[in-house]
């Protein structure tokens, strides 16, 4: 934080820079605070820091390149933007993926979830004093990139699923492994309950802190565990199912006050609820079947074929070159990522490039309503407030 007058009289307003590089920014945010003594009197959050031109990339890449621009958006839980292209692509060509591909990224959107959420309420404990739920939180959470790494051979940016489905099969040991998390997860969850929720401190620094309303949040766009952290049950799951969410039972948790509090244990019972879904997923998941659709003009051909006959070696050579190419038209396909709506809206002119590409990233809309949240309070709040949007800055400048 920097003090931008040079010199201040007793009463005058001044004008602070919190961040654009600052430890508890979260990211490269930018806000430039007006203080009245320690409260905000305004605020004016800038983006612009961070991975610029994402969208106008997509114009450039071939679909299944654009794979490694989405995982850059929301580092903290990539799998879900990666699933969400891929969704967006196939329903724009009209392709449907083997029930076992869909199982499977059921279960890894849950995982990326559970990720972001930990990730999400460590740091806002963090921030707030509560280190021991901290080391809980991230200890969870790699235990979760130990099994991503194990099924795409990489820890954060994943770049994993394809167009059509998966480049390879899980691991034969995936539902053991994702068993032994849920094993251990569950007690960590109700142990940093138990740390939080009467904690007299904790309460103090969130209980009514960057409070909003049902109709303000509506007003700005908000999705999420933020949106129903006001009480609004707003959940594509449930709204509009995509992959597997209509086999399986679940609730959506919603806050009573906007609050940080609120905010806070909504993602905390999201948790339990992705758990929860997970269970459900991995008794029903069928244990063998393909993991791509038979569509080599989507996928590449397996080796094998590619050696050995020329129709395998065409197809192959056309998706390497050309990559693959959907019917010109538009479409637009959202998914309930770890913060709110993603969505991705794609225009195809037949090529194997999209001729433009818009994403709805719910940090944007979430990160407007920032000045509004802080208005009033202490510059203690500001850091509470913050932690409890979880704004990830990749997703703000696309």
């Amino acid at each position: 934080m920097q003090i931008t007058d040079d010199s201040l009289e007793e009463g005058q307003l001044m004008t602070l820079n919190f961040g654009p590089t600052h430890p508890a920014t979260h990211g490269t945010l930018h806000l430039i605070a007006t203080m009245d003594g320690e409260r905000i009197r305004e605020a004016e959050p800038i983006i612009g820091y961070l991975h610029r031109g994402k969208e106008k990339m997509g114009e450039h890449l071939k679909y299944n390149q654009y794979l490694t621009m989405t995982d850059r958006m929301n580092y903290l839980s990539p799998a879900l933007n990666n699933i969400g292209w891929c969704l967006a692509v196939e329903k724009l060509m009209g392709v449907d993926t083997p029930p076992r591909v869909k199982w499977v990224e059921t279960i890894s959107c849950e995982l990326a979830r559970i990720m972001d959420h930990t990730v999400c309420n460590g740091i806002n404990a963090f921030d707030v004093g509560a280190a021991t739920v901290f080391f809980y939180m991230f200890q969870q959470r790699e235990v979760i990139t130990e099994i991503f790494e194990q099924m795409t051979g990489a820890r954060l940016t994943i770049s994993w699923p394809r167009i059509g489905g998966l480049p390879y099969d899980v691991p034969p040991d995936f539902k053991d492994q994702v068993r032994a998390f849920l094993k251990g997860f569950y007690p960590v969850l109700d142990e940093c309950d138990k740390l939080l929720r009467n904690n007299r401190i904790f309460l103090d620094r969130t209980a009514g802190v960057g409070a909003i309303t049902k109709e303000r949040a509506i007003s700005y766009g908000f999705t999420g565990p933020c949106l129903r952290a006001t009480g609004f049950e707003y959940d594509l799951r449930k709204r509009e199912p995509y992959l597997c969410y209509d086999q399986v039972d679940f609730d959506v948790p919603v806050g009573t006050n906007g609050d940080v509090f609120d905010r806070f244990f909504v993602r905390m019972e999201e948790c339990r609820q992705s758990a929860r879904i997970i269970e459900q997923c991995l008794e029903k998941m069928p244990d063998t079947g393909p993991f791509a659709v038979d569509d080599y003009r989507v996928i590449l051909p397996p080796k094998e074929k590619v050696y050995n006959e020329m129709e395998a070696m065409i197809f192959h050579f056309k998706l390497v070159i050309d990559g693959v190419k959907p019917p010109a038209g538009e479409i637009y396909q959202g998914l309930e990522a770890g913060n709110g709506e993603l969505g991705f809206y794609i225009v195809s002119d037949g090529s194997g490039k999209p001729y433009r590409v818009k994403v709805r990233s719910p940090c944007f809309y979430i990160y407007a309503a920032y000045p509004e949240l802080i208005r009033g309070l202490m510059m203690s709040d500001v850091v509470a407030v913050l932690g409890s949007l979880n704004i990830i800055a990749g997703e703000l400048d696309r």
